[in-house]
């Protein structure tokens, strides 16, 4: 029987985070929501807003023995631009701020070691939080598995089917059959 640990990853736009991690093998449940702010529930509308203080994330449930939480950041970071501060692109604001939210000690070791290497490989500096798992509020229901609902909405086919393609290329071994 698989022992499964969480995850919590914001990098941007939480569709395009979840989409990517319901195609890894040993992810047993993906989960957008809210995270690291200063209001119990808050809502999409207050995220948008900015006044909150919560990251859109991803929350995951994964086997270690499948897939391990190093491959999870090395898929995280390749996922998203960790030197952009409070931003994703053309997505602007605290809610789209890069962020590990670890779960035990060990996570935050191993996400402090990934930015170390990363960082020797880029010119920028990365902007990543790195911060205790703080309450995870779920997000909206329809925000859950959002690509997979609206594969045709103008940010999907423009931001996210790209994204995915590039992942998909890139961690084949790791994907789901």
């Amino acid at each position: 029987m698989a022992t499964l640990r969480t995850a919590t990853f914001g990098g941007g736009c939480f569709w395009c985070i979840d989409a990517a991690f319901r195609r890894v093998n040993g992810v047993e449940s993906v989960q957008s929501g809210y995270a690291g702010g200063h209001t119990d529930n808050p809502t999409y509308q207050m995220i948008c807003r900015g006044d909150s203080g919560h990251a859109e994330v991803v929350q995951l449930q994964f086997d270690a023995d499948i897939v391990s939480f190093d491959t999870l950041l090395n898929m995280f970071f390749t996922l998203h631009d960790p030197t952009q501060l409070n931003r994703q692109g053309n997505d602007i604001g605290t809610q789209y701020r890069s962020v590990v939210f670890y779960h035990d000690q060990q996570q935050q070791q191993q996400t402090q070691d990934c930015i170390a290497q990363l960082q020797n490989q880029l010119s920028e500096k990365i902007v990543t939080e790195v911060s205790p798992a703080p309450e995870f509020y779920p997000a909206e229901h329809y925000h859950q598995d959002y690509y997979t609902e609206n594969p045709n909405q103008g940010y999907c086919s423009v931001m996210i089917a790209p994204k995915i393609a590039k992942f998909e290329s890139h961690f084949a071994a790791n994907l789901k059959h």
